[in-house]
């Protein structure tokens, strides 16, 4: 009867070891996935200036919001050309800026989401745009029809 009870706790113990062994595994392999699916932050180089700028000044920007003043002391925008517009990019991923009007053009940079732009002209077929950045003096093309026209500027 002994020998009976010894083989019965020999094999309730060898069971119970095989199924906490189980158990972690399965734990340890659940927590190396989750760890492994996550999305990491999207890396920001030094010349990625413009991404950096776009994604710093939005929300900078309003918390520091002034009223608007009359004075004469605040920059009134540049004159336009005639013909041309102001408008913004609508492209949630940017626009590549290229030095004439084709899809094989040099690419000479590129302009963020949400970036202030001036439309100086359009090709004729209206697939592209020749575009000046507002804050600076960037001059290139882009695809057409990714710019949305700014009303009252």
């Amino acid at each position: 009867m002994n020998s009976v009870y010894s083989v019965f706790k020999f094999l309730v113990g060898f069971l119970l070891a095989i199924v906490l062994m189980a158990g972690a595994s399965v734990a340890a392999a659940l927590y190396f996935a989750a760890k492994l699916t996550t999305v990491p932050e999207k890396p920001v180089f030094p010349n990625d200036k413009t991404a950096v700028q776009v994604a710093g000044a939005g929300p900078k920007s309003t918390a520091q919001a002034s009223p608007v003043s009359t004075s004469s002391d605040a920059p009134s925008p540049k004159p336009l050309e005639p013909g041309a517009y102001r408008a913004v990019v609508t492209q949630p991923i940017g626009l590549i800026l290229r030095d004439t009007g084709s899809r094989d053009s040099n690419r000479i940079g590129g302009v963020g989401y949400k970036e202030k732009v001036v439309v100086l002209e359009e090709s004729p077929d209206k697939e592209w745009q020749r575009i000046r950045i507002e804050d600076g003096n960037r001059e290139g093309w882009v695809k057409g029809g990714n710019t949305e026209r700014v009303e009252g500027e």
